[in-house]
């Protein structure tokens, strides 16, 4: 029986990739459905799966904050809405079977465990999926920066950074450019110099400092998380070495 590559994994998701397809700012029953159902596959190879989940879906911080709210409370307020979609993706998981722990950075004991980086890797550790939630717990940074930081803690071997529609790194955006050339593999350093869309530059440096490899797939085709974990070239890998 074919071993999987990668035996600890973080999965980066954005809060946009649980509204599916639909244009109004929510949460799409089937698409968590379908999100929890790509968990499943993996979690059968006996691979441990933590995931940072962004709040897009529900709060968009940006906008508020160009109509004048203060930065630091737009930032807080969508640190809350990342907590929102960790419940929703926990209970898509549990209605599945699937042993959960939802943490969050900032602490709020009734509605889930404040988040404790040794206690996270023993739930890895005791086969529970982990959702973590609330960011870095700090304004001005992303959740593609929390993806890093809780990939570092926790000793994950890759961040799987999903896309909407967007099958890997490209030199310009696909839907916009006929033109744009997808990149099988390259180094941090490419992506920094040529301002590619991988994650925010503050991660992107933290990712190469530390030596932790990114693969950038689309999470809207069926079976793409599993296929990586077993060792199948998918999407964009991004590392030091910059190839597979």
């Amino acid at each position: 029986m074919q071993q999987p590559k990668y035996r600890r994994i973080l999965i980066k998701l954005s809060g946009e990739s649980l509204a599916g397809d639909q244009k109004v700012e929510s949460i799409d029953s089937d698409q968590l459905d379908f999100l929890a159902n790509e968990i499943e596959h993996v979690i059968q190879h006996n691979v441990e799966v933590a995931v940072v989940i962004g709040g897009g879906n529900i709060w968009r911080g940006n906008r508020a904050i160009a109509r004048g709210m203060d930065a630091a409370q737009s930032h807080y307020m969508g640190m809350l809405a990342t907590v929102i979609n960790a419940l929703a993706l926990q209970d898509a998981l549990e209605r599945r079977n699937i042993y959960t722990r939802a943490m969050t950075a900032i602490k709020m004991d009734e509605v889930a465990e404040t988040y404790i980086r040794r206690r996270a890797t023993r739930h890895l550790e005791k086969g529970r999926v982990i959702i973590l939630s609330a960011g870095t717990g700090n304004p001005y940074f992303t959740t593609d920066s929390a993806a890093a930081l809780r990939a570092a803690e926790i000793h994950a071997e890759v961040i799987l950074m999903a896309k909407n529609g967007v099958d890997g790194v490209y030199s310009a955006d696909p839907r916009r450019d006929p033109d744009a050339v997808r990149f099988d593999h390259l180094t941090y350093m490419d992506a920094l110099s040529r301002g590619l869309t991988v994650m925010d530059s503050t991660a992107l440096t933290f990712c190469m400092d530390n030596d932790i490899p990114i693969i950038v797939f689309n999470a809207q085709d069926p079976g793409t998380i599993e296929r990586i974990v077993m060792g199948e070239q998918v999407g964009t890998l991004v590392s030091n070495v910059g190839e597979w």
